[in-house]
C-alpha cells in the first residue's frame, strides 16, 4: 500500500456524496448516506465504511435491487410507534428517518419505537443510537440479514448477523455503545480480511462437516452460504455459551420480522427461487427512551459515567495496563483519523473507476501520487 493513502474527510465525504448523486440519489439523501458510511471509518469499523462504498451499494442500484430514489412509507402509526415500509431504498435513509421519528416520540411520550420492512443494508447499526444518545436519550436498534450464520447444533446458514445495539448517554467524552453482531464475526469482515489477505480466525466458520473453516478469506467469503456459515457468538456448540450467541440473534430476528410482518430467514437471501437477483426486503427496529422521562438526562449521564469508570479502574490482570469500556475504543479511533481515513489499494482501483464512470474530474486523489 502507498504511503499516501491517507484521503482527507472533506475530498472523500464530498467524493462519497457526488458518487452516489452521480447514481441517483437525492443529494439530501446522499449526504446522509455518505455521514453514515464514513462514521464507520471515523470509528475505526472498515468492515462496513468505505470498503463497501461500492459493492454493498453502488453495484446494487446498478444491478436494479436497490432503489436510489427513498419511500419512506408510514404503514401504520400511533403515538409512541410506527411501522415503515422502505420500499428497498437506501437503509441509511430509512434507518435515519425511522430513529429520528422513534426519537420524537420518546421526547414526547417517554419511549418510541419504530419497525421497518423492505429495507437494505442500513450501514453501521452504532450509527443510529449515537444519534439517541446525543439528545439524552437510551438508543436501540437491530437488523435482520442474510442468512449466513448457523444455530448451535447446525451447520447451515439460518439467519443474519443480526446485530443487537444499544447506546446509553454518560457524561464522558463518549457515550457508551455496544455494536456488534451476535456472530463472532461478520461477512463484511471476511470481506475486509479478503482484501488485506489476512486469513479467516479460527473458530469463526462452520463447513457442513461440522468441522471449522481456516485459511484464506476470499476462498471461505465464497463457501458461506453455500457449503459454510458463520458462527454465533460463544462459537460451535454449547461449551463456550454459543446457544447464548444464537439466542440474542434470534431476538433480533423477531424483532425485525414479527412486528412489521417482515420477511426473515432464507427468504432474505437476495436471489429468487430462479437463482436471480433480488432485493434483500431488509427489517430493522428502532428504540429511544427519554432519560428524562425519568429521573432526568444529567442524572443519568453522571450514573452512567460513575459506572463506567468504576469498571475501567479494576484490577487489571498480569500484562494489562487497561480496561475498556464500549465506545471507548472508537473514540481513541476518531481522535487518530483527524486527518482523514486510510483507504486500503483494493479500495483505491475502485474509487478511480467510480470517479472515471461519472466523470468527477474534480478529484484528485493523493495515492495517484
Amino acid at each position: 500500500m502507498k504511503k499516501n493513502n491517507i484521503v482527507d474527510w472533506k475530498t472523500i465525504t464530498d467524493f462519497v456524496v457526488e458518487s452516489f448523486v452521480g447514481y441517483g440519489i437525492p443529494r439530501e439523501d446522499a449526504e446522509i448516506c455518505a455521514d453514515v458510511l464514513l462514521e464507520s471509518d471515523k470509528r475505526g469499523i472498515e468492515s462496513h465504511g468505505v470498503n463497501r462504498f461500492k459493492p454493498v451499494y453502488l453495484d446494487r442500484i446498478k444491478a436494479g435491487i436497490q432503489n436510489p430514489v427513498t419511500n419512506f412509507e408510514i404503514i401504520k402509526e400511533t403515538e409512541t410507534t410506527a411501522v415503515v415500509d422502505g420500499h428497498s431504498g437506501m437503509g441509511q435513509v430509512i434507518g435515519y428517518k425511522a430513529m429520528k421519528m422513534a426519537i420524537e416520540k420518546a421526547k414526547k411520550y417517554g419511549m418510541g419505537m419504530v419497525a421497518v420492512r423492505n429495507s437494505c443494508h442500513y450501514g453501521i447499526a452504532g450509527y443510529y443510537p449515537s444519534m439517541a444518545t446525543k439528545e439524552g436519550c437510551i438508543g436501540i436498534t437491530g437488523t435482520n440479514a442474510r442468512p449466513t450464520v448457523a444455530p448451535t447444533f447446525g451447520v447451515e446458514g439460518m439467519f443474519g448477523t443480526n446485530p443487537l445495539t444499544i447506546g446509553i448517554p454518560t457524561d464522558e467524552d463518549f457515550d457508551f455503545l455496544i455494536d456488534c453482531a451476535t456472530s463472532i464475526t461478520q461477512n463484511g469482515k471476511i470481506e475486509y480480511y479478503a482484501r488485506i489477505g489476512e486469513d479467516v480466525h479460527p473458530g469463526t466458520i462452520i463447513g457442513d462437516d461440522g468441522k471449522t473453516v481456516e485459511g484464506d478469506a476470499a476462498t471461505a467469503l465464497k463457501r458461506i452460504g453455500n457449503d459454510a456459515a458463520l458462527t454465533p457468538l460463544g462459537g460451535i456448540g454449547e461449551a463456550l455459551g454459543g446457544y447464548k450467541g444464537y439466542g440474542y440473534a434470534m431476538v433480533v430476528e423477531l424483532l425485525s420480522a414479527c412486528l412489521q410482518d417482515g420477511l426473515y430467514g432464507k427468504d432474505l437471501k437476495g436471489v429468487d427461487k430462479d437463482g436471480n437477483k433480488k432485493p434483500f426486503e431488509l427489517g430493522h427496529f428502532f428504540i429511544a427512551i427519554d432519560t428524562n422521562h425519568f429521573l432526568g438526562e444529567e442524572l443519568c449521564r453522571k450514573k452512567a459515567g460513575d459506572i463506567l469508570r468504576s469498571v475501567r479502574a479494576s484490577k487489571k490482570a498480569p500484562g494489562q495496563d487497561r480496561i475498556y469500556t464500549a465506545g471507548e475504543k472508537e473514540h481513541m479511533v476518531r481522535l487518530a483519523r483527524k486527518d482523514g481515513v486510510p483507504i486500503n489499494e483494493s479500495v483505491q482501483k475502485e474509487i478511480i473507476a467510480i470517479r472515471d464512470e461519472l466523470g468527477l474530474t474534480q478529484f484528485k486523489f493523493p495515492f495517484e501520487d
